[in-house]
């Protein structure tokens, strides 16, 4: 499994003001980010996962909370600590990559959805699984997980912004940036952590 965060963050590393982004909308980010995530788990934190419920993203959600132990969405599961959170995740991109792996997916829905039968859609993977697992957010959620990420696809929005969420501070020393890609008003940094 790799894990890798994705995030748009300003230059001061701001990613969110009052639960928002604090720049104007950027389409082709959103796009992006959306095409990315598209056919693969997300790891995200419960109050990202309520403001994202109308158009979830990724093929499945594990949802990192304490004060919940479930939610009313059948791709949705609930970790209480990064621990189990990686543990479902690793259990989700194994199934991904081989439907036909024991203890991935059957088991995940199965706690996911209290009905005794699966239902198709739940078991299956979206498009091009490839192993990676991406961890959306908020503040804490990409705090909790740095030092567990392979990779980071950041958003580097141009200009700096206030805010009261910020994207963690990370030793550039011990990342290297494996591709950049220029667009209008911000760039695509794919960051990739060096050998531990």
């Amino acid at each position: 499994m790799k894990l890798v965060s994705v995030a748009a963050l300003a230059e001061n590393r701001v990613i969110g003001k009052d639960g928002e982004v604090p720049w104007p909308h950027i389409e082709a980010d959103v796009r992006q980010y959306r095409e990315r995530v598209a056919g693969s788990p997300v790891v995200l934190g419960r109050r990202t996962f309520d403001s994202m419920r109308d158009d979830l993203p990724g093929s499945r959600q594990i949802v990192v909370s304490r004060s919940v132990d479930a939610v009313d969405v059948p791709t949705a599961v609930v970790a209480n600590d990064a621990e189990e959170a990686l543990a479902l995740a690793r259990d989700l991109a194994a199934s991904a990559a081989d439907p036909t792996a024991a203890g991935g997916t059957e088991r995940v829905a199965a706690e996911a959805d209290p009905t005794p039968e699966p239902r198709e859609t739940d078991l299956a993977p979206g498009p091009e699984p490839d192993g990676t697992v991406y961890v959306l957010g908020g503040g804490g959620i990409y705090e909790l997980f740095q030092p567990h990420l392979d990779g980071m696809a950041l958003s580097h929005v141009d200009g700096a912004y206030e805010g009261d969420t910020y994207y963690p501070e990370w030793d550039e020393a011990g990342w290297e940036v494996a591709e950049e890609t220029e667009y209008d008003r911000f760039t695509l940094r794919e960051w990739v952590r060096q050998a531990r």
